[in-house]
């Protein structure tokens, strides 16, 4: 019987990473729809699954998973050999840059994002938003550095690492933040969203 993956949340969410990576290794999947802002995350049955209340949150049989870039760890290493990497040298950058991502980035990018389009204009502070725009040149210079030279961030291959990444560095584009000091990143980003799975998830936006 073939193995059917439930993802939980909207695609205009973080859960948008976890269905670009249902998307590229081809699992079967339902994306089950959970919209927090309704409070579908707060409902005891959810929190069962995630008891943060947030979304995403993935069941596969009997593993329950939250944090969308855990999830995705999982669903490479477990579904997607093309994705995984092939050393155990390049699965420690793996968890270095997607750990980064959250540490490093990913603050800074949605701060800047949320200030400048997802608040109504009346709740937005622009201030704030600028001081994020400007905070995230340090993480985004190291990351077009670890780019130089290279299509992707293990070598010749898009992985997992670039998915993890990417699902967060392109909220900086979004946020209007100045990627122009950045070529290799600009360039790097443009191949990962120019994968026919990214539209694929586009499109369900």
């Amino acid at each position: 019987m073939e193995t059917t993956v439930k993802i939980y949340g909207l695609p205009r969410s973080r859960t948008m990473r976890c269905l670009w990576m249902a998307e590229e290794i081809g699992v079967p999947y339902d994306n089950v729809k959970t919209d927090f802002n309704k409070g579908e995350s707060r409902t005891p049955e959810f929190l069962r699954l995630n008891p943060n209340g947030h979304v995403p949150a993935l069941e596969d049989g009997d593993v329950k998973l939250f944090e969308s870039l855990a999830i995705n760890l999982y669903l490479a290493r477990k579904y997607g050999p093309q994705l995984w990497p092939r050393t155990v040298e390049d699965e420690g950058r793996t968890y270095q840059w997607t750990v980064w991502a959250m540490t490093e980035l990913e603050d800074p990018v949605v701060t800047a994002l949320v200030h400048r389009k997802f608040l109504p204009d009346a709740q937005r502070d622009t201030k704030r938003a600028d001081k994020a725009a400007e905070e995230a040149q340090q993480p985004l210079g190291i990351l077009d550095a670890a780019l130089a030279g290279r299509p992707f961030l293990l070598g010749e291959d898009f992985t997992v690492a670039d998915l993890n990444l990417a699902s967060v560095a392109l909220w900086a584009a979004m946020a209007d933040i100045d990627l122009s000091a950045r070529p290799d990143l600009k360039a790097w980003l443009g191949r990962c969203t120019a994968r026919p799975a990214f539209g694929r998830v586009q499109r369900l936006m």
